[in-house]
């Protein structure tokens, strides 16, 4: 299942949607390598640029949160923790079974789902909160 981000997905927030971009590129590559069977040493790599990424993208997201004063900041930052926890389980099992690509490939739709789900659900909320502003 490929990962891509679609308008549908926009935020309206151009710095939010150009990271989401970004994380669904790189998302979508490393579940491409899994399937394409790419060197463990490879996919190693993806996996530590995917957790750092989203790490750099929450925190980012976190802080516009907290400057224009969103309320749903708590929330967010509760959900984020939990898809950390996810992204750091996965890399474990996957090291943990020596490197196998059917962890990675079994992953894809956990983190699509993850991904849609909060960005429909939640982030979008932070758009609509930045219109309200701007009225």
């Amino acid at each position: 299942m490929a990962i891509m981000w679609t308008p549908d997905l926009s935020v309206g927030v151009e710095h939010i949607d150009n990271q989401h971009r970004t994380w669904f590129e790189k998302a979508n590559e490393l579940f491409e390598a899994g399937k394409a069977q790419k060197a463990k040493e490879y996919i190693d790599q993806m996996i530590d640029f995917l957790e750092e990424y989203t790490r750099l993208h929450f925190r980012d997201e976190e802080a516009y949160m907290e400057e224009i004063g969103y309320p749903g900041l708590e929330e967010q930052k509760r959900a984020h923790a939990a898809f950390v926890k996810e992204l750091a389980k996965l890399k474990e099992d996957y090291n943990k079974s020596g490197g196998n690509l059917l962890v990675i490939i079994n992953a894809n739709k956990l983190v699509v789902d993850w991904l849609t789900n909060h960005i429909r659900k939640q982030d979008k909320k932070i758009g609509e909160y930045v219109r309200s502003l701007n009225k």
